[in-house]
This record gives C-alpha cells, structure tokens and sequence, in this order.
C-alpha cells in the first residue's frame, strides 16, 4: 500500500472543532475535497480514494418495486435489483426485507413456459424477465425465512420451478435446481415426502444434461436431502438415477462429486429398486469398488454400505461370482487389512468355522484374522459380514 510524503489536509478539523458534530453533508463534501486533493497529487504517486457507495434503504426498494409493476418499466427496474444485490450484502438483506422475494417469485409463477419455444417478442421478454428473476433469487444468498416464504405451504412454488426444468433453457434450468437445493434444505419433512415423481425425473435430465458443474452439484446435493424422506428413493430409481449415477461416476474424479455420488447411491441402494439397478448396469459395482481407497475415507465409507446393502440383501451365487471377478472382494480384503494396520494382532489366520460358504471363493486371496482386530471400524465389521455371511452356505 503506498503512504504518501504530503501531509493530508485537515477536512474535518473546522467541523469537530465547532463542536456541532459532523453531519452527512459536511461528510460527504470531505469526502469530494478529499478525492480532489488525491486527483491534484496523482503525478506525485498518491493514489485516488474511491468514494464510498451510500447504502440503500427499504424506502427505495419499494419504490422500485412498484416501478417494475410496469411492463415498460419491468426489466429495467430488474435489472437495477440485479445491480444493487451484486453491490453488498447489506443490500441483499435490504432487498429481501423490502418484499422484493414474493414480487420475484410472482414474476417466476407468471411467466407463460407453456409457449417457451414461440419465437415472439413477447415471450422471449417474458422468458428474460424470468431468468432475471430466478438469477437475482438465487445470488440474492436468501435466509431461512425468505427460503421458507418461497416454499410455502402447499408448495406451489416449488412446482412452478419443475416447470422451469421441464420447459427452460439451460441458463435458468441452472438457476432452478441451486435455488430448489436450498429451498428444500429448510422445508418440512411432509413437503419432501410429497415430491411428485416429476420432480426426480428432472433433477436426473439436470445430471444427463451436464448443465454446469455448479449445477450438478446442487443436483446431487438436494437428491441427498430428499431421498431419505418417504418414498423418495423408489422414485428417483424410477426416473433413472442409479444409471445416471453410475455414469457420473465413471467420469468423474473430482473427490467432492465422487462423494455426493456415492451418498447418493448408498441412499438409493437402500431399496431393492436401487440395488436392482446396480447390478443390472455393466460398470456398477466395478466402479463403486474402484473408488474405495482411492478417494477419500468419506466415499471408500460409502463404496462399502454399497456392496455391504448388495451382499446383505440382493446376493445371489452369480452375484459373489461377479464380485470375485470383478475384483470386489479383494478390494475388501485390502481395506481390512488397512483397517486393522494399526492394531496389534496374532499372525492372520481364516478359521474354518467362520467361512462355511466362502472356501471355494475366496481361497486365492490373502488370509484375514477378523478375530483378533484391535478396535475395529464399522466399514471393518460390514466388509466382515459381507466375507462371512450366510448366503453363500449353501454355494
């Protein structure tokens, strides 16, 4: 920062001196000398202070507001709501206090995605406004209570935003999905059991689609808060998740997105619809075992209740074969082994009486002392019961 040699003039000295205190107009006049004296000095290396913006208030907003009622006036005052929210987050607060989230989300709820792919001025207008709004909506960073205005009761908002992804272009499809994924964060457990099956169907054309990357991840961040809630899996199954997923995660490499998609997964694997779909895609269960230690704890934790949910409720001879084809089973032995690393334990020895269905499966892999582990992980008791479990009795 450069500090300059010239003393800086007095602009404030007359006012404190007074005594009468120093009021916004005499502020801002400081201000502008200060600023002259800084353009005056330029050339000897000082630097012009730039003059501070003087915050919005409610009062201005709501004028605003009133002057986008207009249909003349509508994108432009848009467009200055726009500007304003991108200044500061005090103006973001002071916008979301004035009402300006209800008069968005009406523009939203209004606009005609029936018509979206007439080429007429007026519903491309209509469109812009829309986006507009969804934007402005979205980077205005809304608190709880605004997201659980836009919320409501009945959800009707929610259901204009599946439209907008059923309907919109990709820029406001963007939009609609971050905005629903904070929506649904804060919105009650009966709302998230009620999501129409169209819903899920959209979120998974959103992940197909490969919108943007900050799209997909909100994609996935809101399938992870819905899909615990009711019968939320089997319908994300049915739009065609788990193949999606699958996909998603063979291209991915990202640790964030492998971890979202594995949750995700896990979650889904909790039905038989879910595991279902696994096993059917050709790359399932290979991938979701190629990312366990080569990601993070978080997704090798999830790979495992994967295969442990697949093992547990959805085995069947020819699916421990693919397992040990595929390698899953002695990616499962190694991640016991680094499981128990750290322990003290006698010589690794299988007993014969703890693997009755397993000798002619896993006769070629490393042996394992499951009883001897010193403090052992849930992901290590799992990987147990999978090696061990009664299924495979009568191979």
């Amino acid at each position: 920062m450069f500090l300059s040699i010239f003393p800086l003039p007095d602009f404030f000295g007359d006012y404190e001196r007074s005594g009468d205190g120093v009021n916004g107009y005499n502020v801002r006049s400081g201000e502008h000398r200060k600023v002259a004296w800084c353009t005056l000095h330029a050339s000897n290396g000082v630097e012009r202070i730039p003059t501070p913006k003087i915050p919005i208030n409610k009062i201005q907003i709501v004028k605003l507001l009133n002057d986008a009622k207009s249909p003349q006036l509508q994108m432009k005052c848009i467009g200055k709501l726009r500007a304003l929210a991108a200044e500061s987050d005090a103006n973001k607060r002071c916008i979301e206090s004035a009402g300006a989230v209800e008069f968005l989300a009406s523009i939203v709820s209004k606009a005609n995605f029936t018509t979206f792919e007439e080429e007429s001025d007026k519903g491309l207008e209509s469109r812009s406004a829309s986006s507009e709004a969804l934007s402005i909506l979205h980077y205005l960073l809304l608190s709880e209570a605004g997201l659980k205005k836009l919320v409501g009761k009945n959800g009707e908002f929610v259901g204009c935003l599946v439209r907008v992804l059923q309907r919109g272009n990709y820029e406001s499809r963007a939009y609609a999905v971050m905005l629903l994924s904070s929506m649904l964060q804060v919105a009650d457990p009966i709302q998230l059991i009620a999501l129409k099956p169209e819903f899920f169907v959209e979120a998974v054309q959103v992940l197909q689609d490969h919108i943007s990357h900050q799209a997909t991840k909100a994609t996935l961040k809101l399938l992870i808060e819905v899909c615990p809630w009711g019968r939320n899996k089997v319908k994300a199954v049915e739009a065609g998740a788990v193949s999606i997923l699958t996909e998603l995660l063979l291209a991915s490499s990202e640790k964030r997105a492998c971890e979202m998609i594995l949750t995700v997964l896990d979650q889904l694997c909790g039905c038989a619809e879910g595991r279902a779909e696994l096993l059917k895609h050709a790359a399932g269960m290979a991938i979701v075992s190629k990312k366990i230690l080569r990601v993070s704890h978080v997704a090798s934790e999830r790979a495992v209740k994967i295969l442990y949910s697949i093992s547990k409720f959805s085995a069947t001879p020819s699916v421990l074969q693919e397992m040990s084809q595929l390698g899953v089973v002695a990616k499962l032995c190694l991640v016991v082994q680094v499981d128990c690393g750290a322990g003290p334990r006698r010589k690794p020895e299988i007993s014969s009486d703890c693997m009755p269905g397993h000798g002619r499966t896993l006769h070629a892999y490393p042996p394992i002392c499951f009883l001897h582990i010193h403090r052992p992980t849930e992901r290590t008791w799992q990987i147990h019961s999978f090696l061990f479990s009664p299924f495979c009795v009568h191979n």
